[in-house]
């Protein structure tokens, strides 16, 4: 018996090592969910990131019809790479609006003409405000809201082409 008790500090952490080894192998769900998710848009109002293009407010999602609401900046390399999905979404009649995190407009106008620009309006949140009532951790984020101005998905980082199915059925949801 006192072979077994001088083990067993031993045997407890090994326990508790394998245990917490094969979570992180095996976690229970990956998808992060927003505790905006099924609430209303926070309330906000951002001047025009761009000239020709409208500004943001809150007032302009709930419209009838579901948007993305794409977090980005000029500055942000994953951007560069969601612009082309976007424009994809865009040319399939998806109506796309964008808050512009902390950016130059100089740097902002010449991100939107290299990148194929597919936002129907875009506004500036140079201090953050918009971001941080979204709880948003960085850029990209892009948000889908439904045609009542309430928040369906969130989508942390960038869109890829794995994830357009799921955009597309959170749409067609966000429609209804």
């Amino acid at each position: 018996m006192k072979g077994f008790v001088r083990f067993l500090p031993i045997a407890l952490f090994l326990a508790i090592v394998g245990a917490l080894v094969w979570r992180l192998a095996h976690p229970g769900d990956a998808l992060i969910r927003s505790k905006l998710t099924d609430r209303p848009m926070p309330v906000f109002k951002l001047m025009a990131a761009v000239p020709g293009k409208p500004g943001l407010a809150t007032t302009d999602l709930a419209t009838g019809k579901p948007h993305l609401v794409n977090l980005f900046a000029s500055w942000c390399v994953p951007c560069i790479t969601e612009m082309a999905l976007l424009k994809q979404l865009q040319a399939e009649g998806v109506a796309i609006v964008g808050i512009d995190i902390r950016d130059r407009p100089d740097a902002l106008a010449r991100f939107l003409d290299n990148n194929d620009d597919p936002f129907v309006a875009i506004g500036a949140d140079n201090d953050s405000i918009a971001q941080m009532a979204l709880g948003s951790s960085g850029v990209p984020e892009t948000f889908v809201v439904d045609r009542h101005g309430i928040i369906r998905r969130q989508y942390i980082g960038g869109l890829t082409a794995s994830n357009l199915p799921a955009v597309h059925v959170a749409l067609a949801e966000a429609a209804r």
